[in-house]
């Protein structure tokens, strides 16, 4: 086990004046083995007592290029010399933007915001102002941020909690949620052509959007099948639905113009943050011309004191330059293949059954006999046998997270070698878990 006495030490005072001693409910291990990290650098993350770690998780998902990547930290502190807040509207702000246009398809207008919840809350906000209908499309297994509409069938919820595929239930996550809200939803498993039909063409005067994840980003990067989000497209085309891809997790990620190039389906509205800044804090929501101008028309609010600050402009305008100008996630995805294929092998190797999912920038597997398209197919995934290879490769310096739904993230920083080293290590941790 890892050394943990510097690491206690501070939780413990942390839980005097932090609920759960975090500040994400997700970042929460237990009272004796949460994790504090001292710093990070490329790819790899160090605690309070020194253990280093390969770093799988980036922040769930942030760190496109590494750790404390030293071309945005300088960028960003040029930047904030001449200050970061101002109320008003910034060139620095509109390079941002005009750069997110050009490298976006189909990206016509957009706002800035900080976090992938306001960036999906504002979405779903812009859509029900322009079709003037309330309710919207939600798939399982999708997590959309952490406000009240979208908190509902998450990949937290307990498959049981959510009912009969054919009769799918709202499962709340937590408390606090006006039991009115689940009203609003149609909650619907992914990949399934026939469920959104039907749910479309019997309430489709009644839904605004569609909200989706392109790949699952909580469900081990589970795909689309082939033609279902193009499905979804003519569906919303037929009957005046907004499609709104959260692209959060995808976004810069994938490929440069991220899940709209990936897929070759073009949304009405997409959200952004997460790779945007590497590490700072930046998002943004945008589109269609025709709906993003009714914002600020009088018709649909948006607003924010910290939207477009300096230092989070900083940081995005030197992300899209670096991934404009090299083949950042060309090369990163040939990195991820070889890490996805060797895994692949190792589990093959060990008789072990599983199901290599995901892109390969942001991918993961499972542990199952029975191929996983969504979410309620995780209740065939060996949880036991995950847990105990993500326990060893924590214990022996690589950092995956703990539970198959979240995927494993690649950055720039991850080298051939360090892949190398890493496949080395899994081979270890199937072989001892195994036993």
């Amino acid at each position: 086990m890892p050394k943990r006495e510097k690491s206690q030490a501070v939780f413990d005072r942390a839980m005097n004046v932090l609920s759960k001693g975090v500040s994400s409910n997700f970042r929460y291990w237990g009272p004796d083995s949460t994790p504090v990290v001292k710093r990070g650098k490329g790819a790899m993350v160090w605690d309070a007592d020194g253990n280093q770690f390969i770093d799988y998780r980036l922040g769930w998902g942030p760190i496109i290029l590494g750790h404390a990547d030293d071309r945005v930290n300088e960028a960003v502190a040029k930047a904030i010399e001449n200050g970061t807040t101002f109320a008003a509207t910034t060139e620095l702000e509109v390079e941002v933007a005009e750069r997110l246009v050009e490298m976006v398809p189909g990206m016509e207008m957009l706002r800035f915001t900080n976090t992938g919840t306001e960036s999906t809350m504002h979405a779903l906000r812009v859509a029900r102002g322009c079709t003037g209908r309330e309710k919207f499309i939600k798939f399982e297994g999708q997590y959309h941020g952490a406000h009240d509409y979208v908190l509902f069938s998450t990949a937290s919820s307990a498959i049981e909690d959510l009912g009969h595929r054919d009769a799918p239930l709202a499962a709340q996550i937590g408390g606090g949620i006006p039991a009115k809200i689940k009203e609003y939803l149609y909650l619907l498993p992914f990949n399934d052509f026939e469920a959104v039909e039907k749910t479309v063409i019997d309430h489709h005067d009644e839904i605004a959007a569609m909200m989706i994840e392109p790949c699952l980003g909580n469900i081990s990067g589970l795909e689309p099948d082939e033609g279902f989000l193009e499905h979804l497209r003519k569906l919303c085309d037929d009957h005046g639905i907004v499609m709104i891809f959260d692209e959060v997790k995808t976004g810069f990620r994938l490929v440069n113009g991220g899940a709209r190039e990936a897929y070759g389906v073009i949304p009405d509205i997409s959200t952004y943050a997460k790779s945007l800044g590497n590490g700072y804090p930046v998002a943004a929501f945008g589109g269609k011309r025709e709906m993003m101008e009714q914002i600020g028309s009088g018709s649909i609010t948006h607003a924010g004191t910290f939207g477009a600050n300096g230092s989070s402009m900083a940081a995005a305008k030197a992300v899209l330059e670096i991934l404009k100008a090299s083949p950042v996630l060309r090369d990163l995805s040939r990195r991820g293949e070889r890490l996805k294929a060797g895994m692949d092998t190792v589990l093959t190797d060990a008789g072990i059954p599983h199901q290599m999912t995901g892109h390969p920038n942001m991918q993961g597997f499972l542990l199952t006999e029975t191929p996983a398209k969504e979410v309620r197919d995780l209740i065939h995934h060996n949880d036991e046998l995950y847990d105990a290879i993500a326990k060893h490769l924590y214990e022996n310096g690589v950092w995956v997270e703990m539970d198959a739904r979240e995927p494993l993230f690649i950055c720039e920083a991850h080298s051939d070698e360090i892949i190398d080293e890493t496949l080395n290590r899994f081979e270890d941790a199937v072989a001892s878990s195994k036993k």
